[in-house]
């Protein structure tokens, strides 16, 4: 889910470059185009439509349930109606995201995001964001009724994220939802509509809290300057890293040992591998805050990867 993200983000992982630090006047407010009007190309527009979403969060998320849904038994049809389904939702809210935060990411100078470098205006990822949803709507329900249901209350969360719950201490709730929601979105859309193995919901709610936690690491200290308070910001720089791998770890081990039968040895390497992955990102990082960062995009690797190995155990 990117980022359910501030990014998230998230997302999901976005960052800002050098150069001169654009105004409000240049690049207009966040109810006008920032396009430099009818000059700019239609090409330029999609392209920065396409940047503005949240490109890597996306396509990661939408890649791993479509291949969570073959793995757990979906037929070809129907794991493309999922993927659609995960595509739209995930679009919507990073169009969101990136379209409310304008305003502040131009305060902050933060270039590289389309809509501060004026290659898309405001107005227009707000209308994509919102097509996203209204198309999001019908793909989830045409998945199941509980299956669509379990999908868009995950959408919402991150909406309500991006509008509202990320400068607040609740802001690890969104994440823990939206996470959860995708591989239950997936089981219920098996056949019989299946409820998700309580395993699968309690790793990926796991799976967001620490995706949250490693999207906000690089941004605390930018975004303190610019009044945003969530969770990882109240935590400070140094108690979100030694917090990272926490529920990282723990999704690990709850995929590795919470299907049914044992584990097996690539179970136990993966576990083992986490493990040690995050202990050394958190010493690494003490120094290094990026090691951190990359040991925690690592243990969700893994994560990933231990999804997909039990996935026909996920209902």
């Amino acid at each position: 889910m990117d980022r359910p993200s501030g990014r998230s983000s998230r997302g999901a992982v976005h960052r800002p470059g050098g150069a001169r630090a654009p105004t409000i006047g240049r690049v207009g407010t966040p109810e006008q185009s920032t396009t430099g009007g009818p000059a700019a190309s239609w090409v330029g527009r999609v392209t920065g439509l396409a940047g503005a979403c949240h490109p890597g969060p996306v396509v990661a998320v939408t890649a791993l349930m479509a291949a969570l849904a073959v793995t757990a038994g979906q037929g070809a049809a129907r794991g493309v109606l999922t993927a659609a389904s995960v595509l739209a939702g995930q679009l919507s809210v990073g169009w969101c995201n990136d379209a409310f935060d304008a305003r502040r990411d131009i305060a902050a100078g933060r270039r590289g995001k389309p809509v501060v470098d004026g290659t898309v205006g405001v107005t227009e990822v707000w209308v994509a964001a919102y097509a996203a949803l209204a198309l999001c709507v019908p793909l989830s329900f045409a998945c199941g009724l509980w299956a669509g249901a379990v999908h868009l209350t995950g959408v919402a969360a991150a909406w309500a994220y991006d509008l509202r719950l990320k400068a607040t201490a609740w802001s690890w709730v969104p994440y823990a939802v939206g996470f959860a929601a995708l591989p239950a979105f997936v089981a219920l859309g098996l056949p019989g509509q299946p409820w998700p193995a309580w395993w699968v919901v309690t790793a990926g709610a796991l799976l967001g809290v620490g995706a949250h936690l490693g999207d906000a690491l690089p941004d605390i200290r930018g975004d303190l300057a610019t009044g945003v308070r969530g969770w990882p910001h109240r935590l400070g720089p140094d108690g979100a890293r030694l917090l990272l791998p926490v529920p990282l770890v723990t999704a690990s081990a709850i995929l590795a040992l919470g299907p049914a039968g044992p584990p097996g040895r690539g179970g136990m390497a993966a576990l083992a591998a986490a493990g040690l992955v995050a202990v050394a990102g958190t010493v690494l990082g003490r120094r290094r805050e990026r090691a951190a960062f990359a040991a925690a995009v690592a243990v969700a690797a893994v994560d990933a990867a231990l999804l997909l190995l039990r996935g026909t155990g996920i209902a």
